[in-house]
């Protein structure tokens, strides 16, 4: 499928798949999303703790490279896993703008090793964070009572239903350690009752700017 660079309104890039009409990020703006979604209503949920991510729908290594910038703030230690099936190439990495956009030109390194890195291997980015990417299909998830959160960022119900399913979710539920949360943009009928079915918890929440709603589901 034909892949471009696009804009989003807060200046920030993202990958539009033409066929589908969708894009990796929010056309209201990459970073604010991932700011929101993530770090505003995940990641901040566990100050002072040592916490065990796993991303579904790594794509352009926003969502963890954020995640790095974001985290010396809350005092964590991260152990971060990002899981994606359809990998951009290196090429469309380095068209991503998110370093300039951010303002982090002096940890440029950084977001070039999430996606230089090899899949499968656990790299360490500091003493504080660890970051590993697999190379997997979200069905496959074979984890038991690991993480603390999940960042799940698939792309949408409408272009892919299959990954919204109450089956993905008992996956995501059977990865997640008692308590734990997972947080996602999506705020639709038919994904909080498979959310329900797989045993979670489920609450809307205010959504990113330009999204009413979003979901945080907690085991």
């Amino acid at each position: 499928m034909k892949r471009n660079i696009i804009q989003t309104r807060d200046g920030s890039t993202t990958i539009h798949i033409e066929d589908w009409d969708e894009c990796y990020h929010s056309r209201f703006g990459a970073i604010q999303e991932a700011q929101h979604v993530f770090i505003k209503k995940g990641l901040s949920l566990f100050e002072n703790e040592t916490v065990s991510i796993l991303e579904i729908g790594f794509g352009t290594g926003l969502n963890a490279f954020i995640t790095y910038l974001e985290y010396p703030k809350f005092n964590q230690k991260i152990d971060y896993v990002g899981v994606e099936a359809y990998p951009v190439t290196i090429e469309e990495a380095k068209m991503m703008n998110y370093v300039a956009e951010l303002n982090a030109e002096n940890e440029r390194a950084v977001f070039d090793k999430l996606h230089q890195c090899n899949w499968g291997e656990a790299v360490i980015l500091n003493e504080d964070f660890v970051f590993t990417k697999r190379k997997q299909f979200f069905a496959a998830i074979d984890d038991v009572e690991k993480f603390d959160l999940i960042y799940f960022d698939a792309f949408g119900y409408d272009v892919q239903p299959e990954l919204w399913t109450a089956e993905i979710f008992h996956i995501m539920h059977k990865a997640l350690k008692n308590k734990g949360v997972l947080v996602t943009y999506a705020a639709r009928g038919v994904i909080k009752r498979n959310m329900i079915e797989a045993g979670f918890r489920v609450e809307k929440l205010e959504g990113a700017p330009g999204k009413r709603e979003m979901f945080r589901a907690i085991k």
